[in-house]
């Protein structure tokens, strides 16, 4: 162990940093986990992102595990660091509610956390991008938005800016949802994923790995509550009003949705857990300089798609990020 740093279960290059949070916890305290994969110093005097720091954040249900992903920008010079939100992941602990927020501002610390263990406290040293994936799209995009000119680009996987059903519905549904949560913020809401996302991630090869762990990200992902739902909603209507990241934004989505009502051998090709159309549109509304990428054959997470829509994605985010500005 170095600085605090210890070996990651993803193996050789990749090494973990817990975050104690101030944020309190119901089962003792809450912490984050960042995990980070350097390039080889050699490698990356001449690489096109060696300034560049990337911070990925994770979807609902989930936590870091794509080792390609690092990888990909290790060879284009850029450090790697992901961080596994607190009750997520590496930073869940027993008696915890998975995945719980009252609000997605309670993310800030973890945020703030681990760019201060990148170094990037303050002022920022080095170019920083965040990328974020689903619901981990969702939360940088609000957070880059109340930390305007922070950042230097945020890239966004199939991020979870508008409800499955639409504008209308989701302020026909807000009132409901917000009187629930404030008298049972924890109750349970049925379950609604039938597992058809994961077994497209079976089918396609990419889960499980050797360091894959189920239990941080279920078949049918971790029970919701009507306090984190609300969560969600005031996140999507805040978008809808409008906000401004204060950066170059660019947004990679398959190109095509499938309703998840039932197994389609199609969600090997589609996404099977939000509604593109829907995030293409919402896209528009984070700020003056956004770049919305449609890729042919992806799944909910691109970087998890078949090899070619896999590929084609890859191809997009290099030749976009090595465009920005220095």
């Amino acid at each position: 162990m170095r600085d605090g740093w210890s070996p990651d279960l993803l193996g050789a290059g990749f090494e973990q940093l817990t975050l104690p949070l101030a944020l309190p916890g119901e089962h003792g305290q809450l912490v984050a986990t960042l995990v980070r994969s350097l390039p080889h110093p050699l490698a990356s005097w001449t690489a096109p992102l060696r300034d560049v720091d990337i911070l990925y954040v994770h979807g609902w249900s989930d936590y870091f595990f794509q080792k390609e992903l690092a990888q990909f920008w290790n060879r284009l010079g850029a450090r790697f660091y992901a961080l596994d939100l607190h009750r997520y992941g590496r930073s869940l602990r027993p008696g915890q509610i998975p995945g719980y927020a009252d609000s997605l501002d309670e993310y800030d610390e973890d945020i703030e956390l681990a760019l201060e263990a990148m170094g990037q406290r303050g002022r920022m040293r080095r170019r920083v991008m965040l990328l974020g994936h689903s619901t981990g799209g969702l939360t940088l995009t609000l957070w880059a938005a109340r930390n305007h000119g922070r950042v230097a680009a945020l890239i966004l996987n199939s991020p979870w800016l508008e409800l499955q059903v639409g504008a209308l519905a989701r302020q026909a549904i807000a009132p409901l949802v917000a009187a629930r949560a404030r008298y049972q913020p924890r109750g349970q809401h049925p379950v609604v994923d039938l597992g058809f996302y994961t077994r497209a991630q079976t089918e396609l090869g990419v889960i499980p790995t050797p360091e894959y762990q189920s239990e941080w990200r279920p078949p049918q992902g971790f029970p919701t509550h009507p306090g984190w739902f609300h969560a969600i909603l005031v996140g999507h209507a805040t978008i809808a009003d409008g906000v401004d990241v204060g950066a170059p934004a660019l947004v990679v989505l398959s190109a095509r949705s499938t309703p998840p009502v039932r197994w389609l051998p199609e969600m090997t090709s589609t996404d099977s857990v939000l509604v593109d159309d829907e995030i293409a549109r919402a896209a528009l509304r984070i700020g003056p300089l956004v770049t919305v990428a449609r890729i042919d054959g992806a799944i909910h997470d691109v970087f998890l798609s078949a090899p070619e829509p896999r590929a084609s994605a890859y191809r997009v985010v290099a030749d976009w990020a090595a465009g920005l500005p220095r």
